[in-house]
C-alpha cells in the first residue's frame, strides 16, 4: 500500500480517519436520524434490502448530503457580508468616481449548486455578480460567493435564487446597485417506457435567470450593457434578450414530465418519507412550491426500482450474433466496430443522487448488423435504471455485451456525478471514466489502443445560454 502501511492505514481508520464523508457532527442530532428512518422507507419501496453491502450506509450519507447542502437555512447573509466592509479612501457616493473606484465590480464563473424546491434533485448554477460600490466603502470580494452560497444551500427555484442574493448583496453593501446573474442547469428526467431511448429527452433543462437592483433595476439600463461586455469579455456569452424572459421561463422537469413515464400514484408510505425529510431540513411542506415535491421525487426515484428483472437482459442476447471460433481466437476477417456516445443515466445508490453520462463499446465482428445499436442501448439502459455504482455498471455492460457479440467486447463509461459537487467535496466539472475489456481486448494492447483512440472529445463549448 505504498507509503501508508496496511498496519497503520487500519491504526488510522480506528482513531477517526473519516474516508466517506466529513464528519459534520450531525449523526447523533434528532434531524439526521429522522432523514435516515425516511430514506429507508425509500430504499424499501424500491424493493431493496437496506442491510445489503453498498445499503448500509446510504441513509446516513443521504442525511449528512441533504444538511450539508441545505444548511444555508441555519445561516444568515448580513453575517457574512458585516465582517468584510472596508473603507476605501475617495469613494463618494457618486457613480463613475474618477480613477474606477466607483465603477463596477464583478465576481464571474462562480460555481454553485443548490436543490431545487421541486423534485428534490440537485442543479448547477454559474453565477455571475456585479456592484457599484458607494458610500465610501467596499466589501471583500470573496464575501460575493459566501453570500451566494448560502441562498443556494436551501431548496430553491433559480429565480428566487438570484432575487435573494441581490436583496442580500444590495442590503449589507449599500451599494449604487447589484446584478445577478445565473445560468441553470437541470437534468432531465429520464424516459424508460418504449421506445428505449427518446433523443429528444437528452441532456439538461437549461435557464437563464437575472436580477438587479438600484442602478441595476431597469433592465435596458446602460450599465447592464458595460456587465454584460465585461462578461463577453471573458468568453460568458450571455443573451440580453434572453434575460428579458427569464422570469416567465419554464423550469423544473417534474412539472411537464409526462405521466407514462411512471405509471400510477406514488407510494404513499415513500411520499410521507419525503415530506418528513422536508420537515426535518427545516422546511415548511405546506408551502405552495413544495406541496408536489414529495410526489416529484418519488417518481423520479421510482425510475430506478429493484423490480427482480435480473433475467430480462438474457433476451437481449437471442442467439449470439457473432460467434467465436472454436479456438477462441478473432478470425481474420473480422473486425473492429464500435458503438460510441450511448448515453445513460443512473442513480448512485451512496447517495441517491443522478449521475449521467455516455457509454462507449467496442467489438470485433464479421459484419455489423442494423439491430446491434438498439440492442446495444437497451443493454445500458436496462442496467443504467438501478440503484448502481459505475464500477459495477460498466462490468455488467460488458458482461451482457460479450455474450450477445461473441466475447470480444470492451466497453468506456465516462459519468459525472452529482455527488461530486452536491456534498461538501464540492468538485466542480470532475468526470469519472471506467473501463472493462473482454477477450482479445484484455489480451491485446493495440486492440485497446485503437478502440480507445476511435472516442471522441466531449464537445467543447459553453453553456449554451
Amino acid at each position: 500500500m505504498g507509503a501508508l502501511d496496511e498496519e497503520h492505514f487500519n491504526k488510522e481508520i480506528e482513531n477517526g480517519v473519516e474516508l466517506d464523508c466529513l464528519d459534520l457532527g450531525f449523526e447523533d442530532q434528532p434531524e439526521t436520524v429522522a432523514i435516515e428512518d425516511a430514506v429507508k422507507v425509500l430504499l424499501q419501496g424500491l424493493g431493496e434490502d437496506i442491510n445489503r453491502e453498498g445499503l448500509k450506509k446510504t441513509p446516513l450519507r443521504v442525511a449528512k448530503a441533504l444538511r450539508e447542502g441545505t444548511k444555508g437555512y441555519k445561516q444568515k447573509a448580513k453575517d457574512v457580508v458585516r465582517s468584510a466592509l472596508f473603507p476605501e479612501v475617495g469613494l463618494d457616493d457618486a457613480v463613475g468616481h474618477a480613477g474606477g473606484a466607483g465603477g463596477l465590480v464583478i465576481v464571474r464563473d462562480l460555481d454553485l449548486f443548490s436543490y431545487c424546491e421541486s423534485c428534490l434533485l440537485p442543479f448547477q448554477v454559474k453565477c455571475q455578480i456585479g456592484y457599484v460600490p458607494s458610500g465610501q466603502r467596499v466589501v471583500g470580494l470573496s464575501k460575493l460567493s459566501r453570500v451566494a452560497d448560502v441562498f443556494a444551500k436551501r431548496l430553491q427555484d433559480p429565480q428566487r435564487l438570484a432575487d435573494e442574493i441581490c436583496s442580500a448583496l444590495h442590503l449589507g453593501i449599500k451599494p449604487a446597485g447589484v446584478a445577478v446573474i445565473l445560468q441553470c442547469s437541470h437534468i432531465h428526467f429520464p424516459n424508460i417506457e418504449p421506445p428505449f431511448l427518446d433523443s429528444n429527452r437528452q441532456g439538461w433543462v437549461k435557464a437563464l435567470v437575472h436580477s438587479g437592483s438600484g442602478v441595476f433595476e431597469n433592465d435596458f439600463a446602460d450599465v447592464w450593457d458595460d456587465f454584460l461586455s465585461l462578461l463577453k469579455f471573458r468568453g460568458i456569452n450571455v443573451d440580453k434578450t434572453l434575460m428579458k424572459d427569464s422570469k416567465q421561463q419554464c423550469w423544473c422537469p417534474s412539472q411537464y414530465s409526462s405521466s407514462a413515464e411512471v405509471t400510477g400514484q406514488p407510494n404513499t408510505g415513500m411520499v410521507t418519507a419525503v415530506t418528513s425529510i422536508l420537515i426535518s431540513l427545516g422546511e415548511n411542506p405546506l408551502r405552495k412550491e413544495l406541496a408536489g415535491t414529495p410526489s416529484h421525487f418519488v417518481k423520479w426515484l421510482m425510475n430506478f426500482q429493484n423490480a427482480n428483472l435480473e433475467t430480462k437482459p438474457n433476451g437481449f442476447a437471442c442467439g449470439r450474433l457473432d460467434p467465436l471460433k472454436q479456438n477462441g481466437e478473432v478470425s481474420h476477417d473480422k473486425q473492429m466496430y464500435t458503438e460510441l456516445n450511448l448515453s445513460f443515466c443512473s442513480q448512485c445508490e451512496h447517495h441517491l443522487l443522478p449521475f449521467y453520462g455516455v457509454v462507449h463499446i467496442g467489438y470485433y465482428a464479421e459484419e455489423i448488423t442494423p439491430v446491434i445499436k438498439s440492442r446495444l442501448q437497451s443493454i445500458v439502459r436496462f442496467y443504467g435504471f438501478k440503484l448502481q455504482v459505475q464500477e459495477r455498471l460498466t462490468r455488467q455492460i460488458a458482461e451482457t455485451a460479450s455474450s450477445l457479440l461473441g466475447g470480444d467486447v470492451v466497453v468506456v463509461v465516462e459519468a459525472n456525478h452529482t455527488c461530486m459537487i452536491s456534498r461538501g467535496i464540492e468538485k466542480f466539472g470532475s468526470s469519472t471514466a471506467t473501463i472493462a475489456v473482454l477477450g482479445l481486448f484484455s489480451t491485446d494492447p493495440a486492440a485497446r489502443a485503437k478502440f480507445l483512440q476511435n472516442i471522441p472529445n466531449p464537445a467543447s463549448g459553453g453553456s449554451g445560454f
